[in-house]
């Protein structure tokens, strides 16, 4: 494995040979065979690459450098670092748990659907990976297009209008970067060395951090990657287009898209935005710190007020990335090694929040806290995950919620007492919304649509202990994750200072 097969190499082509095994597979039940066996391979490789984390003595391990378009200087350049070990790790874990929970769903042309979550799986993993601006813009667009597909093709009743505007405001936003990307490439060189090299343009991340850029320059690139990852993320005003996008899609694309793809704004932000315009984000942090606890707030409050369950849930995602884009961009010490370790924690939570939506949703038909009552009498094991489930969401003391928050406001209050007293009015808005859908939902006398409905099954109680036992493991003992991600929050600051 040593010399010619990698972690990167596998994490790419593991998804798409199953994605392109489950095209070639009629049957459905062979089809979500193979996308959940290549899902544990998945995941047995990416838990493999955690025994091998030395940057320098596994450096061939993790890093996968060919050249792609040798004569405008971009490579097919991915590799595994700090930052981009937490996320693949949460990519490979999240899944399997969403293939396993939804086991029981049915879908049309099971082929196709299991063949592009698996090409969004591969699309995941290398954005999380590259190491090159043009691979990094190649897999943002390969995991937004088999989404669009699927939200298309397999959502609700008004998902052509939903996922036309998910479609627009990303692509819309995946433009803008791509202008930023050839700009910044066009102030990477050429540049002569003592030794008489010359070096000409390049994509690679080292050539941007050390583009010739003016302050003028930083600031208006800043805003173009900017709007890219804020729309993706997304934050206040810029996230009209989730809660609709949400509700319309299928449940198992909606875990993808609020556990995983969220995620990619942030890490571009992580990754790209602050140590390539270093001047233009001390500039600008306080406009997206602003944007962002505007965000938790108007998330929590619009969460408050739904009935829809999965647009609870929507609105409550907006709120939750709020606070991790606004301690990120406080540039903090604790309050970036909160982000990541909270990225890792809040997609385990979500994707548990949304597999009880899909069990309620599938048993009983309806989504609509309004018309659900009492279900505890009748699912109690269903019920205790929930209520655990909400207790991590709203960082209840050893939950795997509680750390990353808790880093999360006191990185915040360190950077500014204020935002962090803001920001913490998003603690008690969670905790109104989700004792609420607990109350309506759980609690009660059964109405005639709860009545019938069963308890969970083997393969959802699987999934869903699986999730219990990391909000408890990761609650208790978080230090893993602050390891993993340690190095990556070192650097940032670095190249921010």
């Amino acid at each position: 494995m040593g010399q010619y097969i990698t972690f990167p190499d596998l994490l790419i082509w593991l998804p798409m040979l199953g994605g392109v095994l489950c095209f070639l597979i009629g049957s459905q039940r062979t089809a979500k065979d193979i996308a959940f066996l290549f899902s544990l391979i998945i995941l047995g490789v990416s838990l493999s690459s955690l025994c091998y984390t030395d940057p320098v003595k596994h450096l061939t391990l993790n890093n996968v450098n060919y050249i792609w378009l040798k004569y405008i200087g971009a490579n097919y350049y991915i590799g595994i670092d700090s930052l981009g070990r937490l996320l693949t790790l949460l990519t490979a874990i999240s899944f399997p748990l969403i293939l396993l929970g939804t086991r029981q769903s049915t879908v049309e042309k099971a082929s196709s659907y299991y063949g592009l979550m698996m090409l969004t799986q591969a699309g995941l993993m290398g954005v999380f990976m590259a190491l090159d601006a043009l691979t990094f813009y190649f897999f943002w667009e390969l995991a937004l297009i088999p989404v669009y597909f699927l939200a298309s093709r397999w959502g609700g009743e008004r998902r052509i209008p939903a996922t036309f505007k998910f479609f627009v405001y990303t692509f819309g936003g995946s433009l803008l970067m791509l202008i930023g990307i050839l700009y910044v490439y066009m102030h990477t060189g050429p540049r002569s060395f003592e030794d008489g090299t010359i070096a000409f343009h390049s994509f690679s991340l080292a050539s941007f951090h050390h583009a010739t850029l003016s302050a003028t320059e930083q600031t208006w690139l800043f805003g173009l990657f900017f709007l890219a990852f804020a729309i993706k993320m997304p934050i206040f005003p810029f996230h009209t287009w989730q809660p609709d996008a949400y509700d319309q899609s299928p449940t198992p694309v909606t875990m993808v898209m609020s556990a995983l793809m969220v995620k990619m704004g942030l890490f571009g932000v992580f990754r790209w935005l602050l140590p390539v315009f270093p001047d233009a984000a001390i500039q600008w942090k306080q406009v997206a710190i602003a944007l962002s606890v505007i965000g938790i707030v108007y998330g929590s409050w619009l969460a408050m007020k739904q009935d829809n369950l999965k647009k609870l849930i929507a609105y409550s995602s907006i709120a939750h990335i709020g606070l991790m884009s606004a301690a990120l961009f406080s540039m903090k010490e604790l309050a970036v090694q909160g982000v990541l370790v909270q990225m890792f924690n809040h997609g385990i939570n979500i994707i548990g929040m949304w597999l009880v939506v899909d069990i309620i949703e599938r048993k009983t038909g309806v989504k609509k806290m309004s018309e659900l009552g009492g279900l505890a009498n009748v699912a109690p094991k269903l019920t205790i995950m929930l209520v655990v489930i909400a207790l991590a969401n709203i960082a209840l003391p050893l939950t795997n919620g509680f750390v990353g928050e808790f880093m999360l406001l006191a990185g915040l209050y360190q950077y500014h007492p204020i935002w962090a007293a803001i920001a913490g009015l998003g603690v008690i808005f969670s905790a109104v919304y989700t004792l609420k859908m607990i109350q309506l939902v759980f609690l009660g006398t059964a109405q005639e649509r709860t009545h019938e409905a069963g308890d969970v099954n083997l393969a959802e109680w699987a999934s869903m202990a699986l999730i219990l036992a990391m909000i408890f493991v990761f609650g208790v003992h978080p230090q893993p994750l602050i390891d993993l991600s340690g190095e990556a929050v070192k650097t940032l600051l670095t190249t921010t200072r």
